[in-house]
C-alpha cells in the first residue's frame, strides 16, 4: 500500500516524510519567515503575536515618507521603559530617607546601573517627543477625518491619541520626583504650583497629588504608584485601543489610494456566489474593492511589515543606547526643601507653560493679571479643547485625507504649524535662555553666578 505524503499544522506539504518526528526549525519558524504567499496569509491567523496585524498592507503605508514610522517608535520606547523600570524597580526605595540613596546605589555600585538609568531617563524623554511628532504627523496628513470607507471613525482615534499625550507627560512627570534630588524636588514643586492656579479645584488637585500641603512621604509614594502601576495600565489600555481603532479604520493614506483607484467597480466573477438568501431587486452584485488593484500596492504583512518594524525598533535601541552613553544621567545634591534652586524651573515638557505664567502675568498699577490662571491653565485649556474639535472643525474634502499639507487645509496646518512653533520656542527660552531671577540671559551674555535663595 502506498504510504501518503504528510500535511504539517503548517498547512504545506513537506517534500518527504518527517523520520522519527523530531524537531524541525522551519516547523517552528514557519509564521515569522513564510517562504510562500500561503503561508504569509496563515502566519497572520495562526501567530498570536501577528494576528493584530493585517493579512496585507500598502506600500505608502509602511513607507518612511509617510508617516515616519512615528507610532512604532513610541510603541517601542513605552515598552522599553517598562522593561527598564521593572529592572530599576527591584533597586529603588520609594522612601524620602533611601530614595536617594537607593538612586546612588544604582548609579554606582549596581552593575550597568547607570546605563540602564540613564537609558529609562533617554527614553521617557524621547517618548514625550516622538508622541508630540506623531501628533503632528496625524494632523498635518489629515488623517483624523474619515476617508469615506464603511464604519470609519477616525476623530476617536485622534482623541484617544490626545489623551494619550497627556497621560505621556504626567507619566514623565510622575518619574521626575522619584530620584529625590534638588531638581526633582524643586521641578515637582514648580509643576504643582501651576495646577494651583486652576479656578476652584486648583487648591484641592494640588493637594491630592501632594497628599498634603507639602512635598514629603505621602507625595513620593502617590507619585511612585502613578508612575509604576496605574498610569502605565492605562497607557497599555488606550494604546491597545487606538491600535485596534487603526485595524478597523485604516491607513489615512490607504483612502486616498482607494478613491484614485476606484474609477471602475469591480466585475462579479459568474462562478462565485455573492448571497446566500438573494439579492433586493433593484440591486446588482457587484463588489467594490477598497483598491481595485491590490497586488500592484499591497504586500503581505508578513515578512515585508514585520522586517520594517524590527529594524525601526532597532535603531530607536541603538540610538537610545547611544545617547545614554554619551548624556547619562543627572543627579543634584539631596532634596532640600529649605535651599530654593536660582531658577528653580518646571520639568522641560512643563516649561513653555511656566513661561505662559510668566508672560501673562501683569501689572497694571495696583492690579495683577493671574498668569497662573492665563498662561497655566486658560490658554492650554483652549488648545486642547481645539485639538478635540478639529475634526468637526475641518471642511475639507476626502481627497485631502492622508495627504501631507494639503491645499485645502492650509489655513488649519499654518494655525497649527504657529502653534507648534510658539512652543517649542517657549520651550527653549525656558531651558536654555532663563537665568536667576527668571531673567532673559542671551547667548552673547555671561551667565551671572546667583547662589541659591535660602
Amino acid at each position: 500500500m502506498k504510504q501518503s505524503k504528510t500535511v504539517p499544522a503548517t498547512g504545506r506539504k513537506t517534500g518527504k516524510q518527517d523520520r522519527g518526528g523530531g524537531f524541525r526549525l522551519e516547523d517552528w519558524n514557519w509564521s515569522w519567515s513564510p517562504r510562500s504567499q500561503k503561508e504569509a496569509g496563515d502566519a497572520i491567523v495562526t501567530n498570536f503575536m501577528l494576528h493584530w496585524f493585517p493579512n496585507r498592507v500598502s506600500l505608502e503605508s509602511i513607507s518612511i515618507r509617510y508617516s515616519y514610522w512615528l507610532g512604532t517608535i513610541t510603541a517601542f520606547l513605552f515598552f522599553y521603559l517598562v522593561f527598564t523600570g521593572v529592572i530599576l524597580m527591584f533597586h529603588y526605595i520609594p522612601s524620602v530617607e533611601r530614595a536617594y540613596a537607593s538612586i546612588k546605589d544604582i548609579e554606582y555600585a549596581v552593575s550597568f546601573g547607570s546605563f540602564l538609568r540613564a537609558s529609562h531617563r533617554i527614553a521617557a524623554h524621547l517618548m514625550v517627543a516622538m508622541v508630540f511628532l506623531h501628533m503632528v504627523r496625524v494632523f498635518l496628513t489629515g488623517a483624523y477625518r474619515n476617508g469615506g470607507l464603511a464604519r470609519q471613525f477616525r476623530p476617536l482615534n485622534w482623541w484617544i491619541g490626545l489623551v494619550l499625550l497627556v497621560l505621556t507627560l504626567f507619566l514623565s512627570f510622575t518619574g521626575y520626583l522619584l530620584p529625590w534630588d534638588q531638581l526633582a524636588y524643586w521641578a515637582i514643586t514648580v509643576g504643582t504650583n501651576i495646577a494651583q492656579a486652576v479656578p476652584v479645584v486648583g487648591n484641592d488637585i494640588r493637594f491630592f497629588l501632594l497628599g498634603g500641603n507639602e512635598i514629603n512621604q505621602n507625595t513620593l509614594i502617590r507619585f511612585y504608584v502613578l508612575h509604576c502601576v496605574f498610569l502605565p495600565l492605562i497607557v497599555t489600555g488606550l494604546f491597545l485601543w487606538h491600535m485596534w481603532r487603526i485595524r478597523k479604520d485604516g491607513m489615512a493614506c490607504d483612502d486616498r489610494l482607494a478613491l484614485a483607484e476606484r474609477a471602475a467597480p469591480a466585475r462579479p466573477e459568474p462562478s462565485k456566489t455573492y448571497s446566500l438568501l438573494g439579492v433586493t431587486a433593484g440591486r446588482s452584485a457587484t463588489v467594490e474593492a477598497s483598491l481595485v488593484d491590490e497586488d500592484r500596492y499591497k504586500i503581505r504583512a508578513v515578512p515585508g511589515l514585520i522586517r520594517r518594524i524590527s529594524i525601526a525598533c532597532l535603531l530607536t535601541f541603538a540610538l537610545t543606547s547611544a545617547l545614554a552613553v554619551w548624556l547619562g544621567s543627572p543627579l543634584e545634591e539631596p532634596a532640600n526643601p529649605m535651599v530654593t534652586p536660582n531658577p528653580a524651573k518646571a520639568p522641560w515638557y512643563f516649561l513653555w507653560l511656566q513661561e505662559l505664567v510668566a508672560i501673562t502675568t501683569v501689572r497694571i498699577g495696583g492690579f495683577t493679571v493671574n498668569g497662573g490662571f492665563l498662561g497655566g491653565v486658560l490658554i492650554p485649556g483652549a488648545m486642547l479643547l481645539w485639538g478635540f474639535l478639529t475634526p468637526f472643525l475641518d471642511r475639507s474634502s476626502r481627497s485631502s485625507v492622508g495627504v501631507w499639507f494639503s491645499r485645502e487645509r492650509r489655513l488649519q496646518n499654518t494655525v497649527f504649524i504657529v502653534v507648534c512653533i510658539a512652543v517649542i520656542a517657549l520651550t527653549y527660552l525656558g531651558t536654555y535662555l532663563r537665568g536667576p531671577y527668571w531673567t532673559v540671559i542671551w547667548p552673547w551674555e555671561s551667565w551671572p553666578d546667583f547662589p541659591p535663595q535660602l
